[in-house]
């Protein structure tokens, strides 16, 4: 492995754990300088013992390019790769495995850290057969949403990236607010080009019970939504939310009506919904989309938290949009609502 490589590995093996960003971004610094370095140079220093002259490159990211340049494995690398996520069981690596992709990520154009390029490769490298590009819309300007002509550009930049990383796809698409009468916060005709619409709500998340259960099936009635996101828009660590007001019963036998899919979203802060809810879209005759809501790369990952939920819930991969083969999962998405 050559030193920026392993230098990202272990970036993202310390964002897929949770680690702080600065902690996972000293690495790919380190592997941005190691990059730009001209042939020779960088084995030059390292012979002198001079790598820590580098911007940059503090003791740790010296010993890691240090080994790699020995033909070993750094040690920081292997002690990250023996800590990778533990699964309670066969059926929740079972699920893991069939999942063919993932609806729901953002890029460095709202308010993910990375370009898309990079999420893009992330997902590949994973197995996932494609990725859906879910940047957020205007109405959430903390995020830096896309406004209409941004998601245009965007569209653009996606088309190229295609051509290059066949046969993987990156599938255009959105994380839309839900505004507070039920509407969606983006152009209907710009919407209906894309391949994943997710809608979610943002605002007013203490909205009163029945206004928000109307609000949200008015949503998830829309043709045009194909996954209903982190319904309950409870946050479980850190800044801890509890869950919006709804009746379960009416805004899933909304989705269930509609073909809309249910997300899981396997963020370890959101878990988003608890076990009882999903039990409840799956009486309701609901299927499920097993998400990620990876806002950098290692967060890509994340889908085995989301499996858990799905396992303990009694569902099954037949009921997960998102262990269909591409094919298969396009028609789905666009079918009529």
């Amino acid at each position: 492995m050559l030193p920026a490589q392993a230098l990202r590995r272990i970036g993202f093996l310390l964002e897929a754990e949770g680690a702080a960003t600065y902690k996972v971004q000293a690495f790919r610094r380190a592997a941005a300088t190691v990059e730009a370095m001209a042939p020779g140079e960088l084995e030059r220093l390292n012979q002198e013992g001079r790598l820590a002259t580098l911007k940059g490159i503090g003791d740790a990211t010296a010993a890691v390019i240090s080994q790699a340049l020995a033909g070993e494995v750094p040690d920081y690398l292997s002690s990250l790769e023996g800590r990778g996520p533990s699964l309670a069981g066969p059926a929740e690596q079972a699920l893991l495995e069939a999942l063919r992709g993932d609806c729901h990520s953002h890029s460095d154009w709202s308010d993910g850290g990375s370009p898309i390029e990079e999420m893009a490769r992330a997902a590949a490298d994973l197995g996932r057969e494609y990725l859906a590009l879910t940047d957020h819309s205007p109405r959430l300007k903390v995020a830096r949403g896309l406004s209409a002509d941004s998601l245009r550009r965007q569209l653009q930049v996606v088309a190229e990236l295609n051509e290059r990383l066949h046969p993987f796809r990156l599938l255009r698409g959105i994380e839309v607010d839900i505004l507070e009468d039920g509407s969606l916060d983006q152009e209907d005709e710009l919407l209906a080009e894309l391949d994943v619409v997710v809608a979610s709500v943002h605002s007013a998340l203490r909205m009163e019970g029945a206004q928000m259960t109307r609000r949200m099936v008015v949503a998830v009635s829309n043709p045009l939504v194909d996954v209903l996101g982190h319904c309950t828009g409870r946050l479980v660590a850190g800044r801890s939310r509890p869950q919006s007001d709804f009746d379960p019963s009416e805004v899933f036998g909304a989705c269930a009506a509609h073909g809309t899919a249910v997300e899981i979203n396997s963020r370890p802060d959101r878990l988003d919904p608890p076990v009882a809810l999903v039990r409840a879209a799956a009486s309701a005759g609901c299927g499920f989309a097993v998400d990620s809501d990876a806002h950098a790369p290692g967060q890509l990952s994340w889908l085995h938290f989301g499996c858990q939920i799905a396992v303990e819930a009694g569902l099954d991969a037949a009921s997960i949009v998102n262990t269909r083969p591409l094919d298969d999962f396009l028609a789905w998405t666009a079918r009529a609502g």
